[in-house]
């Protein structure tokens, strides 16, 4: 018979027949749609065939009349299979039991390795993870990847400049490099100083060099300022110059701003969702209710289950359903021109140091047009204008 296979599912059973009137029995079965198979003969009163578990009472309703006996030798099948394991459901449960608690303790958190820091600044790591809840003995899932970890060290601990975070197995492997090696001092030629950008000379600071300017000069870039030239012209001694020449210098920044505008805020109601994931079926096991916000934002976080060193695909998914509001922010105009100021101010202060003061501010062009406030403003500033300028021998 083909696909014996599909048969399994149902139950397979071994069937021998012994007695006289053998031959009329294995007809009335085949004329009447049992499908026996696999028939041989077992001396000269006996036959020994297969056929399904569900044709058994149709088996036992066409001996009947007949001088034959039935013996069932084997049986075989998922049914037999699902009844001997009921049976045996101790050992059934100890199996599956071991299984879960292997895999649980596959994705818990056994070890911490901390290589490359001191003993203080080590501690102050174990300290900062167990803040993140980066500790042993607990579960994986409820971690954040490494990047976040990674990240999260570097800005808490200043010691670090670069932690690389990585999980084998159980482990936590941590190698740190941290600050304490010492400036090299960068060994400085002869230079002069000379102007970055057009400006008005407000102070002068100067610890080595001759200053060629003074206050209230105007420069315009590349002017030298200060010069690595000293002594007299006869016989100069060539310096590195060096200094601080503060100069007032201008900026222009145009800013367009609505005078209405809208955008989604949270609002602190959240639901959550926890579901096992195989392969692509995904199995719900906490927060079975359906989501009830118009407007949200999800998050999901997935961790890979493991087996022992092994990564399974089997995968724990926790997911975190924000509700958010849409809400209309008005301005007015007088509203709309301080914070297109504050944005012009904000904008302005990326492209300077953080030293420059901005010393003023005038608004050059202002228009309201199809509901956006348009300001053109200039900003005064007070900033270090210098540059070096390498003194090339022969200048």
């Amino acid at each position: 018979m083909k696909n014996q296979w599909i048969e399994f599912y149902s139950g397979i059973v071994t069937v021998k027949i012994t007695g006289k009137g053998i031959e009329r029995l294995i007809n009335s079965l085949t004329r009447n749609g049992i499908v026996i198979w696999a028939v041989r003969r077992s001396g000269t009163d006996s036959i020994i065939f297969k056929m399904k578990l569900s044709d058994i009472d149709k088996l036992r309703k066409y001996r009947r009349g007949t001088n034959c006996k039935v013996r069932f030798l084997q049986r075989k099948g998922a049914p037999f299979l699902m009844k001997r394991l009921f049976r045996n459901s101790g050992f059934l449960l100890g199996a599956f039991g071991f299984i879960f608690v292997m895999m649980i303790l596959s994705n818990i958190v056994w070890g911490i390795e901390v290589k490359g820091a001191k003993p203080a600044t080590e501690h102050q790591i174990r300290k900062a993870l167990t803040e993140m809840g980066i500790k042993v003995g607990k579960l994986q899932f409820y971690m954040e990847d490494v990047e976040t970890i990674q990240r999260n060290l570097t800005n808490k601990i200043e010691e670090l400049t670069w932690v690389g975070v990585e999980l084998k197995g159980t482990t936590y492997h941590f190698e740190v490099v941290e600050k304490n090696q010492p400036e090299k001092i960068e060994k400085i030629g002869p230079r002069n100083l000379v102007a970055k950008k057009k400006a008005i000379i407000v102070e002068l600071f100067v610890e080595k060099g001759q200053p060629r300017v003074k206050r209230y000069d105007h420069v315009v870039p590349g002017q030298l300022l200060v010069s690595g030239s000293i002594g007299n012209e006869g016989k100069p001694k060539m310096v590195s110059a060096k200094g601080e020449i503060l100069g007032e210098t201008w900026y222009k920044s145009d800013v367009k701003l609505p005078l209405n505008s809208t955008f989604y805020v949270f609002n602190g109601n959240e639901q959550r969702k926890h579901s096992i994931k195989f392969g692509k079926l995904s199995i719900p096991i906490w927060g079975f209710k359906k989501i009830s916000f118009q407007e949200f934002e999800k998050e999901q976080n997935v961790k890979k289950m493991r087996f022992l060193k092994w990564e399974i695909p089997i995968s724990y998914v926790h997911e975190t359903y924000r509700e958010r509001e849409k809400v209309l922010r008005k301005y007015s105009k007088e509203e709309a021109i301080q914070m297109a100021k504050n944005l012009a101010r904000e904008d302005i202060k990326r492209h300077i140091s953080e030293e420059a003061i901005i010393k003023g501010e005038n608004i050059l062009h202002q228009t309201f047009q199809n509901g956006n406030v348009n300001l053109s403003i200039h900003f005064q500033v007070i900033e270090d204008i210098t540059i070096p300028q390498p003194i090339i021998q022969g200048d």
